[in-house]
């Protein structure tokens, strides 16, 4: 798939006009599980050049809670919410403060955006998160975006800062997104093994046949590279390449060299609210579909109505995300529901016409089709 031009593979990154990237805590600490400034200066740097050379950044950077950890004489990241969120909140002025005087060095204005999963599913606030990052692209900043730990809670979180890099390269219409590890790339087998090899290139699936991907990263960290293929996965199926890389190699990935593993996009990008309804946040509930509103909206493309409702899981608002799922318990989509939990029972299997006479003349979709992804076939 050719990108910008006719230009393919890595080489778009030297002359992309805007990229994401993602680096994790494991690679902003020292041994000790410290925030280490001198790496936090190093990706600047290099994100600095990138910019001065005329792609605009965006940096999703992880290590909020690790550099909380040693401030509150923490022994290692805390496992508990309410500990992390505290460290998050102790941690996050010292991981920006560092990246302002580090960008600060190159002329640079380093903007702070904190998000977390709500900012995405509910539409006004993706559509504020958006403008504003918008706004501060064109005024010349760099963002530096983390997940709001602070205030997150299990429900409502990305859950590690590569889905979150996967999604804001949507959002902000990256020509690549460059996800940054303490790993020099994906190889077929254990990178220690002497016979492994590092793949320098995913063009689709089949690639990945017969690698084994395990292990959570470090003890800083949240993600490993599972959640790197799963991100990349994420990314190349909305239409952004994607190059997982080691931390060490930033400049040399940002100019195109062969190093760490490239992911070629695998489909056109869809619209932004689909990706959300896709990957974004859990979801609240479940509906139960008969087959004939299961065929609607997968193979016909159509609204969900009431009258192809028969069961409702769960407790939820509207505009909520939700599954939609088959009687069978198959689930064939995620969509953001019109109704609460509480209200649809009421209206199971009315047509539209019955809807109108019983809700003075209110009959509007169950899920409409523009906020309606079908994630799975019959």
């Amino acid at each position: 798939m050719d990108e910008l031009g006719g230009v393919s593979g890595r080489e778009l990154l030297a002359g992309a006009r805007r990229v994401v990237v993602k680096i994790g805590s494991s690679s902003l600490t020292d041994d000790a599980g410290a925030l280490d400034p001198t790496a936090v200066t190093a990706v600047a740097d290099a994100l600095a050049a990138c910019r001065t050379a005329g792609t605009q950044v965006v940096l999703v950077s992880s290590g909020a809670i690790a550099a909380g950890i040693t401030p509150l004489g923490l022994a290692s990241r805390p496992r508990d919410l309410a500990t992390q969120q505290a460290a998050a909140g102790v941690g996050q002025g010292l991981l920006v403060a560092h990246y302002t005087r580090a960008f600060a060095a190159h002329g640079l204005t380093v903007a702070q955006v904190l998000l977390t999963a709500e900012d995405v599913i509910r539409r006004g606030q993706y559509k504020n998160a958006q403008r504003a990052l918008e706004r501060l692209l064109a005024l010349g900043t760099v963002p530096v975006i983390n997940e709001n730990d602070a205030v997150a809670t299990d429900e409502i979180r990305f859950g590690d800062n590569d889905r979150l890099a996967a999604l804001v390269a949507h959002v902000v219409q990256a020509d690549a997104l460059v996800l940054l590890t303490d790993v020099d790339g994906l190889y077929d087998g254990h990178p220690s093994l002497p016979t492994s090899r590092r793949l320098s290139r995913v063009s689709s699936a089949a690639d990945l046949e017969g690698v084994v991907v395990t292990g959570r990263g470090s003890g800083v960290g949240t993600g490993g590279m599972t959640t790197k293929v799963d991100a990349a996965v994420t990314a190349t199926g909305a239409g952004i390449p994607t190059l997982v890389a080691g931390a060490a190699d930033v400049s040399r990935a940002l100019t195109g060299e062969d190093v760490g593993t490239w992911f070629d996009a695998t489909h056109p990008r869809p619209r932004t609210r689909r990706l959300w309804l896709a990957h974004a946040a859990a979801t609240r509930g479940r509906l139960v579909l008969d087959d004939g509103a299961v065929r609607a909206i997968t193979d016909g493309k159509r609204s969900l109505l009431a009258a192809g409702v028969v069961g409702v899981e769960g407790a939820f608002e509207a505009g909520d995300p939700v599954e939609l799922a088959s009687a069978a318990g198959v689930v064939v989509a995620r969509g953001l529901v019109a109704y609460s939990s509480e209200e649809l029972p009421e209206r199971f299997g009315l047509t539209s016409a019955q809807l109108r006479e019983e809700f003075d003349g209110r009959d509007r979709a169950v899920v409409h089709r523009d906020d309606l992804v079908v994630v799975a076939r019959r």
